[in-house]
């Protein structure tokens, strides 16, 4: 063998060690920007390539997050993916039912609400507030004045704890689906854990929504008010108890889930009914059912989007950023809220203005 051909066979070993060199020192620094959390492992993902955990709905095909460090699923609050809109749309909700009880506690004059329909309730049973069909349409176009009260007015005054309950049972759903929708993406136990949290915050919601409406309705029969409270706090109970195991935060278990929040729901038939007979002379009882039942049917319909995933289904990956099923779900949720909390401050103005 020629020394030429030795010496060719010497440097191709050295080039191809050097080759292997190089490669192994580009994967260990991938690996180590990986681990740093670089762009590489905050990438969006599709639906195929999420770990079995994460799979929930089929017809969202792109742009979902996994497996991100604690600190850039917290910063993708402002970047755009599949749950962006998810997470604004209850954290706005969450900001606005905060301004209203800030609003509402500091006993403001003289206020605007939302549309001109809402306002802060009265201080006591001396205001009256005329919900007419002449006098909706106007209150639409000037803001409400709370008249100044006497002193004998204020001691009459009924409890505002209820209407405070309700308000707090509200903000703690919205801002734990909040968290929920922007960290679950952290890891497996990360998410388990996020989820039993957000499925708690919903049946809460659900259980401080009778509060008002019962307290106040029944205020004059006290047994009644105990039976109805007690009721749906134990249906409440029963739900958070069974949704904490974790086969039941699996996507296969949502129909299931949905039947116990919608079973919660029409649990309130049934002291709705037996308002309806002993307040059927209240002159706002026509309002009052009408903020009620936007309430039970944004609930609805925000719950049938939820379970049948429309539109995404007709269309997999048209809607993966924006319009899909869930974020529908997020929107019939907060106006359903507002709703319910119109339906309060007439509860509330009512036994201010009959007493006991």
């Amino acid at each position: 063998m020629s020394s030429a051909t030795v010496a060719r066979r010497k440097q191709g070993k050295m080039e191809n060690g050097k080759h292997f060199h190089d490669d192994h020192h580009m994967e260990t620094k991938n690996s180590k920007k990986d681990k740093m959390g670089n762009n590489k492992c905050c990438r969006l993902l599709s639906f195929h390539e999420l770990p079995d955990y994460m799979k929930d709905n089929e017809f969202v095909v792109k742009y979902y997050r996994a497996e991100w460090p604690f600190k850039q699923a917290l910063f993708s609050l402002f970047q755009w993916h599949n749950e962006t809109i998810n997470i604004w749309t209850h954290l706005l909700g969450f900001v606005l039912f905060a301004c209203l009880t800030v609003v509402n506690a500091s006993h403001v004059s003289e206020a605007v609400d939302l549309f001109g329909i809402f306002r802060t309730f009265p201080k006591g049973p001396g205001t009256n507030t005329s919900h007419d069909s002449n006098s909706i349409f106007m209150d639409m176009t000037k803001p409400v004045e709370l008249k100044h009260l006497s002193h004998e007015g204020i001691d009459q005054a009924a409890a505002r704890w209820p209407f405070y309950v309700y308000l707090a049972g509200s903000m703690y759903c919205l801002l734990s689906s909040t968290i929920c929708h922007l960290l679950c993406c952290h890891s497996r136990h990360a998410n388990i854990w996020l989820l039993r949290m957000d499925y708690t915050g919903i049946t809460t919601m659900i259980i401080t929504s009778f509060f008002p409406p019962i307290y106040y309705i029944f205020q004059c029969q006290p047994l009644w008010q105990i039976i109805y409270l007690s009721g749906i706090t134990l249906f409440g109970i029963f739900t958070i108890a069974t949704l904490l195991s974790p086969a039941l935060s699996s996507g296969k278990c949502r129909s299931y889930r949905a039947i116990l929040f919608v079973s919660m729901g029409l649990f309130g038939l049934i002291p709705a009914f037996h308002a309806c007979v002993l307040n059927w002379d209240n002159p706002k009882r026509n309002l009052t059912l009408a903020y009620e039942s936007g309430m039970a049917l944004s609930y609805l319909i925000g719950t049938g989007f939820y379970v049948s995933r429309i539109p995404e289904r007709w269309r997999p990956g048209w809607f993966d950023l924006a319009g899909h099923s869930h974020q529908i779900f997020h929107v019939f949720v907060v106006l359903g809220a507002l709703a319910h909390y119109g339906a309060a401050l007439l509860f509330l103005e009512y036994r201010d203005k009959v007493g006991c």
